[in-house]
């Protein structure tokens, strides 16, 4: 197993409710080794989310590890697990999530300047992936002046211009319709697949899914190979 990679291990994840506990995640065990690509698609509400959560070092698992470039995210207080997190991770979610205030380019370079790069070089390398994925013309646009499609390929551009290690997406396609969502899902494979990133997909498309190297399905909380 190589240190390098990202690993669950045992993961389980209960809420409670009412009276009983809803157990979300029963022991999920799951290897992603570093250029790697994995999808786990599932039904609404099998949990895919919560395991991209937990994954992801968003939400804190009710057992088992996770562990990225051999640190156990879990061990770590909140905010060394957000400095791991913010340097070493990228995500897309369904929803774009830019902010309403800042263009395109000053969107997408956000990561860098979160772990504070000038603006002049943030910027500059999130022109080079905006213009990579079709959007040369409209790095100074507002969301608000984008197309759906446009505003998800930022939000592509914000998830890969610190050069994570991995990214993981949740239902990247599920907002767009079925031209944008073909456009998006190659663009995204394609920008992942030339930065050397792992990927993590959680998504319910099948054909999206099938895309990746690897694919898994997560059912009553645990996952199966697809």
């Amino acid at each position: 197993m190589s240190s390098d990679g990202l690993y669950a291990g045992d993961v389980h994840k209960e809420y409670p409710s009412g009276e009983l506990t809803l157990n979300v995640l029963r022991g999920i065990d799951l290897s992603v080794a570093p250029g790697e690509s994995v999808s786990i698609a599932g039904s609404s509400g099998a949990g895919k989310s919560t395991l991209l959560h937990v994954l992801g070092g968003l939400d804190v698992p009710s057992a088992g590890s996770v562990t990225l470039g051999g640190i156990d995210m879990f061990s770590l207080d909140d905010t060394a697990r957000s400095a791991i997190r913010n340097s070493r991770l990228g995500f897309v979610f369904q929803f774009h999530y830019l902010l309403a205030e800042f263009s395109a380019v000053e969107n997408a370079g956000m990561p860098l300047r979160i772990m504070g790069a000038e603006a002049e070089e943030a910027n500059r390398k999130a022109a080079e992936i905006l213009t990579e994925l079709g959007l040369a013309e409209r790095l100074h646009h507002r969301p608000a002046q984008l197309s759906g499609g446009e505003q998800q390929r930022v939000a592509v551009a914000r998830a890969l211009v610190h050069e994570p290690d991995f990214v993981l997406a949740d239902e990247p396609t599920g907002n767009l319709d079925q031209v944008n969502s073909k456009m998006v899902a190659g663009m995204l494979f394609g920008a992942i697949e030339r930065c050397g990133a792992g990927f993590i997909l959680v998504t319910h498309d099948e054909s999206l899914a099938a895309q990746a190297e690897k694919s898994y399905l997560l059912d009553e909380g645990r996952l199966y190979p697809h």
